[in-house]
């Protein structure tokens, strides 16, 4: 514990919280102080939309979902709050893992499992989609986690621009179509600008994606339809 920061000793062998623990309890906080101001905007959002919302956070080495707010829509696959989410597959997994370098240096470092038929598992291919994703400030899933989904995820960040969670909107494939697409990204982004302009994130223009100049909330990012994937004889 003392080799992992979560406890420190003092010189006359006195035990305190170690910075380590004092860094995830900040974040537990400031999750649960999303997950409350959050949570008019996002049962709007998914009233607004029709589709599953979520709200994810981070708990210490996972990416978990700490809310939901059911659609209209039928979605056919049912993700328990709480369970861990794969970091290389679903939009959300994948959007922290962007933004958050050592989820990705884990992610790069291991063989992925292949959940579907266009999970992106080869470690060049992950890398790509990760500085696509800080580009955009915006992640997606086409099918990659579970079949026939498509998920999108949008980070909402506080003052000093750090992700302190993210929204998460599950839909259909089926019949899925660009202007939907971009309805999605521009509803998501709105409520991520909205949750932020709650947690006293003010002027929201000038907050931008790190190392990018793409500003959190704004015009939808058109993405395509599907990422090249290269085959491998045997997958993990």
């Amino acid at each position: 514990m003392l080799a992992a920061e979560i406890i420190a000793a003092t010189d006359d062998l006195r035990y305190t919280v170690g910075p380590r623990a004092v860094r995830v309890g900040i974040k537990i906080m400031n999750s649960l102080e999303v997950r409350t101001l959050g949570r008019r905007h996002l049962e709007r959002l998914a009233k607004t939309l029709g589709n599953d919302v979520y709200l994810a956070v981070r708990v210490g080495d996972r990416i978990v979902y700490v809310d939901r707010f059911r659609g209209t829509q039928p979605v056919s696959v049912n993700i328990r709050i709480g369970d861990s989410l794969a970091l290389h597959a679903t939009a959300v997994g994948k959007l922290y893992a962007a933004y958050e370098d050592d989820l990705r240096a884990r992610v790069l470092a291991r063989p992925q499992r292949r959940l579907t038929s266009t999970t992106i598992t080869e470690p060049e291919l992950l890398e790509a989609e990760f500085d696509r994703i800080r580009q955009r400030g915006l992640s997606v899933s086409r099918e990659e986690g579970y079949p026939g989904i498509f998920g999108i995820a949008v980070p909402v960040r506080d003052a000093a621009g750090a992700m302190v969670a993210a929204i998460h909107v599950s839909a259909l494939s089926a019949g899925l179509d660009t202007d939907r697409e971009d309805e999605l990204i521009e509803q998501s982004q709105r409520t991520a600008a909205e949750i932020q302009d709650d947690l006293g994130v003010n002027d929201l223009a000038k907050l931008v994606s790190p190392g990018t100049a793409t500003p959190v909330a704004g015009p939808p990012a058109r993405l395509p339809r599907s990422l090249p994937q290269k085959r491998r004889g045997a997958e993990t």
